[in-house]
């Protein structure tokens, strides 16, 4: 799986949130991440994961997702820390 983002992106997304894309990517690792379509309307399929990340944070990250012959692309877009709501969801299952 290979991770790609918007350098400036991910500049802003720490200023902001605090958490820098290289570990909103660790989640991906998290056996229990959560993914789903985020049904908004965008010019892009858009994907919502919810999972742990190496720091022991939970977060919400909003990426695309593609596959090539060789690989699978994740593009992440944002990342933050899960609402309490989330962190119910997470613990659920859901």
């Amino acid at each position: 799986m290979l991770f790609e983002w918007n350098h400036k992106k991910n500049v802003s997304n720490v200023k902001k949130h605090h958490i820098s894309f290289e570990l909103a990517a660790s989640i991906f690792d998290d056996p229990l991440h959560l993914s789903v379509l985020d049904e908004k309307r965008h010019t892009e399929e858009r994907w919502i994961t919810l999972g742990q990340s190496a720091t022991g944070k939970l977060l919400v990250i909003i990426h695309t997702y593609k596959e090539t012959v060789e690989h699978e692309v994740i593009r992440i877009i944002s990342a933050r820390e899960a609402t309490k709501k989330e962190t119910k969801q997470y613990e659920e299952g859901i």
